[in-house]
């Protein structure tokens, strides 16, 4: 086989518009709801632009809330299925800190703010990714159900494990927000407008049929 004849990198890139969005959020926030209401900022737009699903995540400095990086769902603009929204955020944020252990000796306590609870594979991004802290807008069947994308089989015991691994979990803030982006996102895809990707399509068929 000729070496040229496979790939040799893959990578995603952040869209211009997040950027744009960016560009007037102070460079500290200081609680939960201010990065949340980020995330929900970004997610509810990612859609709109083609870019991916209503996903979005931020990695901040769990005391200072200073940014780190921010992430969106890039499936669609990368045509890579991994580019969810919180592997872009911790992979950035592991890039700028220049570590692969986001909590490893002489790092500030990193949190990761997501607008659900992580899929199989972001949950397993988390675990091993060095952040000390988890904030969720929520959790439940409401994704899956508006939206149908299918977010693997994931134990009932998930953020206990998190927690006896040091990760802490906070739950439900602005819940109610996550699950109207949802909502309108679902509705676009009844309208034809936005595409749902999951791998051979299975799942969407099935949501669709009930």
């Amino acid at each position: 086989m000729e070496a040229t004849r496979i790939p040799t990198r893959y990578g995603a890139e952040l869209p211009e518009w997040v950027l744009e969005e960016l560009a007037d959020v102070p460079e500290c926030l200081p609680t939960v709801e201010h990065r949340m209401r980020l995330v929900h900022r970004l997610a509810g737009r990612n859609y709109h632009e083609g870019t991916g699903g209503p996903f979005a995540a931020i990695v901040v400095e769990e005391e200072s809330g200073a940014v780190v990086s921010a992430g969106v769902n890039l499936v669609l603009a990368s045509g890579l299925s991994a580019a969810h929204a919180e592997v872009v955020a911790l992979s950035l944020a592991q890039t700028r800190c220049g570590a692969w252990d986001l909590g490893g000796p002489g790092q500030p306590v990193h949190e990761l703010v997501v607008n659900w609870r992580p899929c199989v594979q972001c949950y397993g991004a988390v675990l091993w990714s060095g952040v000390r802290r988890l904030v969720i807008a929520g959790e439940g069947e409401e994704l899956e159900r508006l939206t149908g994308f299918d977010e693997g089989p994931l134990g009932e015991d998930w953020a206990e494990q998190l927690e006896a691994r040091g990760i802490t979990v906070q739950r439900n803030v602005l819940r109610d927000d996550a699950v109207r982006i949802f909502g309108r996102y679902g509705d676009s895809v009844s309208q034809g407008g936005v595409t749902v990707y999951n791998a051979r399509g299975a799942y969407t068929a099935r949501h669709a049929a009930t």
